[in-house]
């Protein structure tokens, strides 16, 4: 973790899409991720997440196997989840294969976690979806400690410990980072008092980002955490040489991926969306966007720059374009010093 006093850059990593379509080949989908996976460490990205969900209409390849596959074949760039469901999972299993993921990268992990919400997954591994966010809470406790090499004893759904302790060390004493996903007031709180960073979602226009940076100092205040730590925003991206060929490049893709998402009801079109929170344009569009989010304290942008179908080349032009153009650019933004005890204005009602 970065020391309160040394001026913070913002870091911009990429969602990596290790799915595939039904009937397609693994083995050629397979090479076009290395590929791109390649170009985002050498033009400098930061990080790689990848999702993690069972049962899905995808030929989908599971992030955990994924990500020690990635260890072995990068060097430098960080590597994670988002999110990895943790309700769905015993939190000492999950410990060992994380710690032995954070040796195997050297210390590169990032551990995004979430509570999941597709019933589908619940029902079958035997979970009643109404106990995923128990479960959340009670595994993520558990697992900190753990990852740290400390002595747990505790009881749960999970099962019992017993003065557990893992041998196998974190690369860093204070463990992988860990980034929990987190809807609405009530999630956010409890990333607050669980003290992790909330992984922001992928909605929401520059005055919502800016409130629920204002939210999650707040409550780190309220719960006498520090504000020192990383602050995730999670994003869709395509860049290319002007503005209207990143949009031509991506509306496509989008509109069929949020036509499908779970219940979001986003109720706004695609060029709306393009507008207001999604980093889509020219280098200069994207350098404008995210040094706003650095400015508002966001240390890390992740974002997600394709989507079902999108053909290869956009999504190398847009890494290139990142590395080249934007990356330089953002090395003279600062990430200004978290404060606590923000106004939150309209939200306050909420937090109630």
């Amino acid at each position: 973790m970065t020391e309160p006093n040394t001026p913070r850059r913002l870091r911009v990593g990429m969602s990596l899409s290790a799915h595939y379509n039904p009937g397609e080949s693994v083995s050629d989908g397979l090479r076009d991720t290395m590929e791109q996976v390649a170009v985002a460490e050498e033009e400098g990205l930061d990080s790689i997440l990848l999702g993690h969900h069972y049962l899905t209409r995808s030929q989908f390849l599971q992030p955990m196997s994924t990500v020690g596959y990635l260890a072995a074949r990068t060097e430098r760039i960080r590597l994670g989840f988002g999110v990895y469901l943790v309700p769905l999972h015993n939190p000492l299993a999950l410990a060992e294969e994380f710690l032995t993921l954070d040796q195997l990268s050297g210390g590169r992990l990032i551990l995004g976690l979430g509570s999941g919400y597709r019933s589908v997954e619940f029902r079958a591994f035997g979970i009643p979806v109404e106990e995923r966010f128990k479960r959340f809470e009670e595994h993520v406790r558990v697992l900190r400690d753990l990852l740290r090499g400390r002595e747990v004893t505790a009881s749960g759904a999970f099962g019992e410990l017993d003065g557990a302790r893992i041998l196998l060390p974190p690369v860093d004493p204070a463990g992988p980072p860990i980034w929990l996903g987190a809807f609405g007031a009530v999630g956010v709180r409890r990333v607050a008092r669980l003290d992790a960073s909330w992984a922001v979602a992928p909605n929401g226009d520059l005055a919502e980002v800016g409130n629920r940076m204002a939210l999650m100092r707040s409550l780190l205040a309220e719960y006498g955490r520090s504000p020192v730590r990383d602050y995730p925003l999670l994003r869709e991206g395509c860049v290319a040489p002007t503005r209207q060929e990143a949009v031509d490049a991506a509306a496509p893709y989008l509109a069929e991926q949020y036509e499908n998402y779970r219940g979001w009801k986003h109720g706004a079109s695609v060029a709306d969306m393009v507008a207001g929170q999604m980093v889509i344009g020219s280098p200069q569009d994207a350098i404008e966007r995210l040094s706003a989010y650095a400015r508002m304290g966001y240390t890390d942008v992740v974002m997600r720059l394709q989507w079902s179908n999108m053909p290869q080349k956009d999504v190398l032009r847009s890494l290139r374009l990142l590395g080249r153009e934007v990356l330089p650019a953002l090395a003279e933004v600062e990430v200004p010093e978290a404060q606590v005890g923000v106004d939150l204005g309209e939200m306050r009602e909420e937090l109630a």
